[in-house]
């Protein structure tokens, strides 16, 4: 029995990414980078390319997409890093929440004691 996620077709993902096995360096993509289109599919371009196109009209985290295409996060890695490399598709990491002032945190703490 195979599980989610699991190709039983190695060769497959091997043909998806032309071989490789890793993206470049300095990739910027972890699971929850957010990608979005900045263009649409044109004709004659790879299946998994334009299915990422389509997925990302909006912002798109990477594991979401890989979970929508039924594909191994490494191999979307790949393909969102030559998609990234032909400028159709920008990344961006979510913003993560600033850590307030400690002072201002003590300030709120002495106040609620007061109460």
């Amino acid at each position: 029995m195979s599980r989610p996620g699991r190709d039983d077709a190695p060769d497959r993902l091997y043909t998806l990414t032309g071989g490789r096995s890793r993206s470049g360096p300095g990739n910027p993509f972890d699971l929850v980078t957010l990608v979005v289109a900045e263009c649409d599919p044109v004709p004659g371009m790879q299946s998994e390319h334009a299915a990422i196109l389509r997925l990302t009209e909006r912002p798109t985290a990477v594991v979401e997409i890989a979970a929508e295409l039924g594909l191994p996060v490494s191999i979307v890695r790949i393909l969102l890093s030559d998609l990234l490399a032909a400028g159709r598709v920008s990344a961006r990491h979510p913003r993560r929440a600033a850590v307030p002032d400690p002072d201002i945190l003590e300030q709120v703490l002495v106040g609620l004691r007061n109460l």
